[in-house]
């Protein structure tokens, strides 16, 4: 129903989001995918730059898996920025069973055209999968593809400093009631390693968090932290998205936020969609109007050439 996509950021650290992926894939092609918006030009273009994609399918709620697997997808990201109108109608009939029924009729359908028809899709073509047998990721690891790489050197701090940014006792008290709990880091082999903590305490230092053991590398490194919590159809939710350093020693982890943003939709199926639409028409008008749109296609056409 929801999962994490971390992507890397150009300071070697990770940030880390949900989306819906309302089954969207191909099995036998090896690869997965979400959509998104020209509304979030930064996700985009640090995607294209940079095209190290992971997705953690870190909750069951509200979904239809049948196992209680944690599962961590590694791959490479393609940007389809003009997707075809036979691709935008599937996706809306894929969303169905995930989000309701979409909303029809002449008010309905010019509210939401902008959110419908103007989505992006990222393809994952998938090169490593790590399956822990259940959603602490504990225990033993199963790999298909690539072998997990080696821990990666511990990184330089950032010239302002590696101590908290924001008031740690603000965050921790926004995300007390958002039960998913989700770090990210680069990986040695440009990956982001998505993985779930727990918020064990927190001090003017940082948050105190339990980590999976051995999954961390020892030291200091940028990181990514995701909190957050949905309701059926995503009707309803909230989400604190942080960037901030990690320190993990053999006493533990600590992790001291530097930026905080945070979102919180109805738990009213009406008024969220008539947001969604609302925030998509602005999103487009904004994108248009401070040329995101063509300087996103003009980084992809200059990269893929």
């Amino acid at each position: 129903m929801t999962i994490a996509v971390s992507y890397v950021t150009p300071a070697g650290g990770a940030v880390i989001a949900t989306v819906s992926p309302v089954g969207l894939g191909d099995r036998e092609a090896g690869r997965v995918g979400f959509t998104t918006s020209l509304g979030f030009p930064k996700k985009l273009e640090r995607i294209l730059r940079d095209p190290h994609v992971s997705l953690a399918y870190h909750t069951r709620e509200h979904g239809y898996a049948a196992t209680d697997s944690y599962v961590l997808a590694q791959g490479i990201a393609s940007v389809d920025l003009r997707p075809s109108p036979d691709r935008l109608t599937q996706m809306m009939k894929a969303s169905e069973p995930f989000l309701g029924k979409t909303k029809r009729g002449p008010v309905w359908d010019w509210l939401l055209r902008e959110y419908h028809q103007e989505r992006v899709f990222v393809d994952v073509d998938i090169e490593r999968v790590a399956v822990w047998p259940d959603l602490a990721a504990r225990g033993e690891t199963s790999i298909t593809g690539t072998a997990w790489p080696e821990m990666p050197a511990e990184q330089r701090p950032p010239r302002n400093g590696t101590d908290p940014r924001v008031d740690v006792a603000d965050v921790a008290r926004r995300i007390a009631a958002l039960p998913h709990r989700m770090l990210a880091y680069r990986g040695a082999d440009g990956f982001p390693v998505i993985l779930p903590v727990k918020v064990i305490g927190h001090d003017s230092s940082g948050l105190h968090l339990d980590v999976p053991p051995g999954l961390l590398p020892l030291g200091g490194r940028r990181a990514g932290f995701l909190a957050h919590a949905f309701q059926p159809q995503c009707i309803g939710l909230g989400m604190r998205t942080l960037t901030g350093w990690l320190t993990v020693t053999d006493e533990g982890a600590l992790y001291a936020p530097h930026t905080a943003k945070g979102l919180a939709a109805p738990p009213y199926k009406t008024l969220l969609t008539v947001s969604n639409g609302l925030m998509a028409k602005y999103g487009l008008w904004r994108a248009r109007r401070n040329g995101t749109a063509e300087r996103l296609q003009e980084l992809a056409a200059g990269l893929a050439s």
